[in-house]
């Protein structure tokens, strides 16, 4: 349970970095639009747009400061979600460390781990190993209670008047021994019954945890295979980017030199957003990622 709480309080944290970066990247956006807005109106006056491209700028701006609004009451709620999992008061004023960090740098640290560190740290590995051994001690106990069983017994007893003679005052002992023999011969049947229970019990114990230790191994697998897509896919979200940005700047010196339209530009606008959009989801996955593999494997402290 501890552990559960850890990972959702990693999610809840990488989240709002998530809706941090985006919403920064929502007031460039916005800023970049405005801009845009003008120097088309301006051109409208001119005469050199018209209406339908002044339009069209002034659509997509509204988008870009819905998104806007939406980014800055998500990035509210999720503080406050935060604050939650944390005992702290939900209108707390907080600011994360990563927050104000626009690349979002991933976890680069490969996480080194062998099958005996995974059986160490899983509690659930921990846990039917103990039940295993218990259940195998069980089988013992069972096979006891239908075993022979020698019991030997001994003492010594002095007394004053002496034992042997009631007239003499003087301390006299004796010794005294006995051996006593238990054989159940009636429920020998019933004892092998219990003794076959018992292992039944034992060898299903076992297979619960070969079964838990075989899922647990899938489980790692599945992590690790989501650690390597994500690198291969920020890999491919941080080209995208730069490709966009190259577009956008072709575009802007397009459309300063009159040889592009203004919907070009808003297309190149909206292209770079979106690029920066996931190169952004790309880096919390990542991220997100390492976090569900360390949580696989039970090492958190590396």
């Amino acid at each position: 349970e501890e552990r559960k709480v850890l990972v959702t309080t990693d999610e809840a944290y990488w989240q709002i970095v998530s809706i941090a970066a985006k919403l920064a990247l929502a007031d460039k956006y916005v800023e970049l639009l405005r801009k845009f807005h003008s120097d088309v109106e301006k051109m409208k006056n001119e005469g050199v747009a018209t209406a339908s491209d002044l339009l069209s700028v002034k659509v997509k701006l509204n988008e870009a400061e819905m998104t806007q609004l939406r980014a800055s009451n998500g990035l509210t709620l999720s503080k406050m979600l935060l604050c939650q999992l944390c005992g702290l008061d939900l209108h707390s004023e907080i600011r994360l460390a990563d927050e104000d960090n626009p690349g979002i740098v991933a976890a680069e640290d490969k996480l080194e781990y062998s099958l005996q560190d995974i059986d160490e740290n899983r509690p659930e590995l921990k846990s039917l190993q103990l039940a295993t051994k218990m259940y195998g001690q069980k089988v013992n106990i069972v096979r006891a209670d239908y075993l022979p069983a020698l019991v030997l017994m001994g003492n010594y007893m002095m007394t004053n008047p002496n034992l042997k003679n009631g007239f003499d005052k003087s301390f006299s002992g004796a010794w005294n021994v006995s051996l006593v023999a238990r054989i159940p011969l009636f429920h020998f049947g019933e004892g092998l019954n219990k003794v076959r229970h018992a292992k039944s019990d034992a060898l299903i114990a076992q297979y619960q945890l070969d079964d838990v230790r075989e899922k647990i191994s899938l489980q790692v697998t599945q992590c690790e295979q989501k650690v390597s897509e994500a690198d291969s896919r920020l890999e491919m979200t941080v080209r995208n980017m730069e490709n966009a940005e190259e577009n956008l700047r072709i575009a802007n010196v397009g459309f300063r030199e009159g040889v592009l339209e203004p919907n070009v530009v808003t297309q190149a606008q909206t292209a770079w957003m979106q690029a920066r959009s996931e190169e952004i989801d790309a880096r919390i996955d990542r991220v997100m990622a390492d976090v569900y593999l360390r949580q696989a494997t039970g090492i958190w402290n590396r």
